[in-house]
């Protein structure tokens, strides 16, 4: 009777955990908050921005001390809008398969399962990222406070490919 007990306990408390975890790209729940969506939709925003080369746009959103996390290194605010502004990364493309939002106090956290078509050092490459995007509010605005791409080992499903490229990003 005492491990009967003991096993409805824990599995009422496994039920508990599985309903307080965070969002994840391409989970199945439906239901974004109006700030939710504004961060994805800032998301979103961001990648065009950075396909165009749209420096001055990006520059509004990153946080000054904001900083952005490559498979080739990681640095700052201003060597990333040089980066981008020089051409070194193009970020030509970015197909997202599924985004999402926890929003804690006054920090919010995007995760974006995305496939990246770049052009670094001169060579396109087509990559599978996990995306982590930190944004901060201050001033009733939110802030880019860190990029992160980390690397997933799935294949690259852009144009029908079925295997991740090398990438230097």
């Amino acid at each position: 009777m005492k491990k009967a007990i003991i096993g409805i306990f824990l599995f009422i408390v496994s039920v508990q955990l599985l309903h307080a975890q965070a969002k994840l790209p391409n989970s199945t729940t439906t239901s974004t908050t109006k700030e939710e969506q504004e961060i994805l939709d800032q998301s979103k925003t961001k990648w065009q921005w950075m396909a165009d080369k749209n420096v001055e746009s990006l520059n509004g959103l990153f946080d000054e001390k904001c900083v952005f996390v490559h498979m080739g290194g990681s640095w700052g605010e201003t060597q990333e809008l040089n980066t981008i502004k020089g051409g070194f990364i193009w970020y030509k493309k970015a197909e997202v398969y599924g985004a999402s939002v926890n929003i804690f106090g006054n920090t919010a956290i995007v995760l974006n399962d995305i496939d990246l078509l770049a052009v670094v050092g001169g060579n396109e490459v087509t990559h599978a990222f996990m995306v982590t995007e930190v944004y901060l509010k201050e001033n009733g605005k939110w802030k880019m406070g860190s990029l992160t791409f980390s690397t997933l080992l799935r294949p690259v499903k852009m144009n029908g490919n079925n295997q991740s490229q090398p990438s230097q990003h």
